[in-house]
């Protein structure tokens, strides 16, 4: 069943498209409320979902375990790199991945092998600030 179109759905997509990098509903609803939107938060982890689900916007699991989203500029399937502590998100290709993904599910007897892959690390300009940090102590 296709998701209305609805004024709450467009706000909360442009939001998303404003925020940087992947943010979680809760995130996203905050800042939704900082603008007395009147937006609610079960409003929010439903357009969110029917984002992800229309394939407007990419979704991932932290190493936390939480749902985060961003708007997604890429069509198909792509993986990315994380940064932990700004957010700060790349879109990747991985054709090593892929080959890999195949090869292992067809060693083990599986077939049409879907899978997701994301990398989360440090970016260069939050790693310096770190070793900066560190330094300093």
């Amino acid at each position: 069943m296709a998701q209305r179109n609805t004024w709450q759905r467009e706000r909360v997509r442009e939001a998303l498209a404003d925020a940087r990098g992947f943010v979680s509903a809760q995130s996203l609803h905050a800042t939704l409320r900082e603008e007395n939107t009147g937006i609610g938060l079960a409003t929010v982890y439903r357009a969110l979902s029917g984002l992800a689900a229309s394939g407007d916007a990419d979704s991932l699991q932290s190493p936390e375990g939480e749902a985060l989203y961003r708007a997604c500029s890429t069509e198909g399937h792509h993986h990315h790199l994380i940064c932990r502590s700004c957010g700060l998100t790349v879109e990747i290709e991985a054709k090593d991945v892929e080959a890999w993904a195949q090869r292992t599910a067809a060693l083990h007897g599986f077939s049409e092998a879907e899978h997701v892959v994301d990398i989360f690390g440090l970016c260069t300009p939050c790693a310096n600030k770190r070793a900066d940090a560190e330094g300093a102590a």
